[in-house]
């Protein structure tokens, strides 16, 4: 019997890029890529337009101002117009009459303890008095007897310290009742707590039914804010900036439209390590609405001027947050920059910072322009 033998043999596929004929590129039939095509992009900051004869320029101006530096802060209580109460008389709280963030009155009665120094204050004082009157008593007899000749100059002159000693005693007493918030004619195992300033009430530290030690944690904070600190960060690079006594403008976060002016009454000696910032102290007059915690603006000028571009205000475009103005370019298109906007000046100018020189040509009106390019 024959066999057939059959060997499989591996076959090799080979893929032969299709040229359109046979002299192909050698680079590519090597194994080359071929090479890119560059497609040319138009800049997107430029813009065309058919009448730009419709859009008036003008020329930017240099203006020259001081320099500015901007930086944030908040609002804090004047430590020096801050005023902890404290309390003479350990007890326990029986009623609060304020809490944090109460508007208080000098005088306001704000809690009342009931305390056990109040009956041992009475008790000194009763005995106190019926000391004082024993010695007054001896004394009246010792004139008598000193004038009948019965006692000696020495006998009477004891009399009389003892008599000295007794009122300071009496006094001594007298005054310790009325600390407690006592009155000695009309004792009572209650001792009102009262403001020793007009403020507002920064802190507490008790509720009803706790316990309050004499010279110990105080109970309440008053605040005066009448002048409140604005406490900065500026950076070291910005420090020459800034100088003791020198006026700042500041505007709140929540009241942008109202300007109020500052002194600077401190410069920290310690730099924050983390971001290598000083802090700066700014004294604020108080209008009424300054709370603490509230976030401000301060803006510190320099000693120089520095020169700077000022454009018609209509010649800014403000959009996505940034400023922006056109400039004309060639074949009837507009560039449009982006700049960054300073204060506004007298006659409807605008203080441009950066992005624009002085000579340079700019749209009046550079948001009739825009509105004519989103129309397209």
């Amino acid at each position: 019997m024959r066999y057939n033998r059959i060997v499989a043999v591996p076959s090799m596929l080979v893929f032969v890029p299709l040229l359109g004929g046979c002299g192909g590129n050698t680079s590519v039939q090597n194994g080359a890529p071929p090479p890119a095509q560059v497609v040319e992009v138009g800049d997107v900051s430029l813009f065309h337009v058919d009448h730009p004869e419709q859009y008036p320029l003008s020329s930017a101006v240099k203006h020259e101002a001081v320099s500015q530096l901007v930086v944030t802060g908040t609002v804090n209580p004047d430590i020096a117009r801050t005023v902890p109460v404290i309390t003479l008389a350990s007890g326990r709280v029986v009623d609060i009459r304020v809490r944090l963030g109460d508007t208080v009155q000098r005088g306001q009665v704000l809690l009342r303890i009931r305390s056990d120094d109040v009956s041992s204050g009475y008790s000194d004082y009763r005995k106190a008095v019926a000391d004082e009157l024993l010695s007054r008593q001896q004394l009246d007899r010792d004139k008598d007897l000193y004038a009948h000749g019965a006692i000696s100059q020495a006998d009477l002159q004891a009399a009389q310290d003892t008599e000295d000693d007794a009122k300071v005693t009496l006094e001594t007493t007298t005054e310790h009742l009325k600390l407690l918030g006592n009155d000695p004619d009309h004792p009572s195992g209650i001792v009102d707590i009262t403001a020793p300033i007009s403020g507002v009430i920064t802190d507490q530290e008790v509720v009803n039914g706790s316990s309050v030690q004499s010279y110990s944690a105080n109970p309440f904070t008053i605040s005066d804010l009448s002048y409140v600190w604005i406490v900065c960060d500026v950076y070291e690079n910005d420090l020459p900036n800034v100088r003791l006594g020198q006026s700042v403008d500041i505007r709140l976060n929540a009241y942008p439209n109202q300007a109020l002016k500052g002194t600077i009454s401190n410069i920290g000696e310690i730099l924050d390590p983390a971001i290598r910032a000083a802090k700066v102290r700014i004294e604020v007059r108080n209008p009424g609405v300054m709370r603490v915690g509230m976030f401000a603006t301060a803006t510190f000028y320099g000693l120089k001027k520095e020169a700077h571009t000022a454009v018609p205000a209509s010649a800014i475009l403000h959009l996505h947050d940034r400023d922006w103005v056109f400039v004309p370019a060639a074949n009837q298109k507009f560039r449009r920059l982006e700049v960054r906007g300073g204060n506004t000046l007298p006659n409807r100018a605008q203080e441009i910072l950066s992005g624009l020189q002085p000579g340079q040509q700019v749209v009046t009106d550079a948001l009739s322009l825009q509105n004519a390019i989103d129309n397209e």
